[in-house]
């Protein structure tokens, strides 16, 4: 019982390419031709692929496109229409930059816009999730798109705004997990209100529903201890801020970029693995899993 790889590459990469094209279509770096070709190759190689792993989580992929229909109701939605206009404008956006060595500064600025939207309909997919309360509140929208955007920031080379942004990241991600590790008993749900037996006494588990798994505990509940839980945070922190700040405060070196950046990644996925790890979903209160 443990997340879903392609949901995590899906949110981690496509935070990462989305974050990217933000700096580029406010022109940050400032780069044309085969600069330009370089940095939005890289940015629509992690946004694209990361949006495709998505899709391998879905039961019925070839429905896929069924998501665009419910933009109204649905932050999934929002989430395809927003993916969609984002890539539509920083790819005519790009085609200036490379090919004509033009920036169409509008173009830039509304890519950028959906870009950013873009994570954040990604994140209040959890958000808006009262059936989840470690997500269910203000940070993890805040989380994001602050690891977005400092990840962008990375990638576009931006050192000083790389190093701030990754510190803002890094304590956002603290005051997350801080937060987060209370709302479950915050939330009031219990044993008693996950079975609506509480009215006749004290409710306790005798047998749980199924003898062997199903559906709901696979993707809903999962059990990580709390020694691990710590372990996998310090090394997430460590890898996501501490060592890319480290590197980028020595002179400057594109051996050091790179590692920095793999460093980020690493740090950040295995964050992002622990969002999911540590969902505590409150149909695991049926089950007797909390």
């Amino acid at each position: 019982m443990h997340p879903a790889p392609s949901v995590i590459f899906f949110s981690v990469f496509s935070g990462l390419g989305f974050g990217l094209l933000v700096w580029l279509g406010l022109g940050v770096p400032a780069v044309t031709g085969t600069s330009a070709f370089a940095f939005f190759t890289i940015a629509y190689l992690l946004a694209v692929g990361g949006l495709i792993s998505s899709t391998f989580h879905l039961g019925h992929p070839e429905r896929a496109l069924k998501a665009f229909t419910q933009w109204r109701t649905s932050w999934l939605s929002r989430e395809a229409w927003c993916a969609v206009a984002a890539l539509v404008l920083m790819g005519i956006y790009g085609l200036g930059l490379v090919f004509f060595d033009t920036r169409w500064t509008l173009l830039g600025i509304l890519g950028a816009l959906f870009s950013i939207g873009t994570v954040f309909t990604t994140s209040m997919i959890y958000a808006q999730l009262k059936t989840v309360p470690r997500w269910n509140m203000p940070l993890t929208p805040l989380n994001f798109l602050s690891l977005s955007l400092a990840g962008g920031a990375l990638l576009a080379g931006q050192v000083k705004g790389a190093m701030l942004l990754i510190v803002i990241a890094g304590g956002i991600q603290i005051v997350t997990w801080m937060l987060g590790d209370k709302r479950l008993a915050q939330s009031g749900s219990d044993m008693a209100s996950a079975t609506q037996l509480g009215g006749i006494g004290s409710v306790r588990a005798f047998e749980p529903p199924h003898t062997g798994t199903n559906y709901l505990l696979r993707e809903f509940v999962h059990v990580i201890g709390r020694k691990h839980a710590t372990k996998l945070r310090i090394i997430a922190l460590a890898l996501m801020s501490v060592l890319p700040v480290l590197l980028l405060l020595l002179p400057f070196n594109h051996i050091l970029a790179v590692i920095a950046v793999l460093a980020h990644v690493g740090g950040v996925l295995t964050a992002r693995w622990l969002f999911f790890a540590q969902a505590e979903h409150v149909v695991g209160l049926y089950y007797g899993k909390r």
